[in-house]
């Protein structure tokens, strides 16, 4: 493995962390890889004013649209930071993805989620 990949992370995003949204800039300086779907497992929803992946349960889940980063473990720990990983609001954990090559992990809608806003498979049109 090259110097260039070593020590860097595949990351799905898929909400105000995506090109153009207000938390965009997080990624400033890192690798944009592709767009990118996940596999139909997962559900997307409305927490305040931004979105929260969670696995769906009753296995009608929908593929969400996302794009795929490469970035660096400073810029990762940033990430979980802004996330609230430690504080257990998200979690970062691996995702499967469809027409992809690529592990990427993505962050985890970790709280309660009874009576949240399905947002279907794009946040952006929400």
């Amino acid at each position: 493995m090259d110097r260039s990949t070593k020590n860097r992370t595949t990351v799905f995003v898929y909400g105000t962390l995506m090109s153009g949204e207000r938390r965009h800039a997080a990624l400033s300086g890192q690798q944009f890889v592709s767009d990118a779907k996940t596999d139909h497992r997962y559900r997307l929803l409305l927490i305040d004013d931004y979105p929260g992946l969670v696995d769906a349960s009753d296995r009608k889940g929908n593929s969400i649209t996302g794009e795929l980063w490469s970035v660096d473990q400073s810029c990762l720990s940033r990430l979980d930071a802004i996330e609230c990983v430690d504080d257990g609001l998200y979690e970062r954990r691996e995702i499967l993805l469809v027409d992809s090559i690529e592990h990427a992990e993505a962050w985890f809608y970790a709280q309660d989620v009874v009576g949240l806003k399905d947002l279907g498979s794009d946040w952006r049109s929400r």
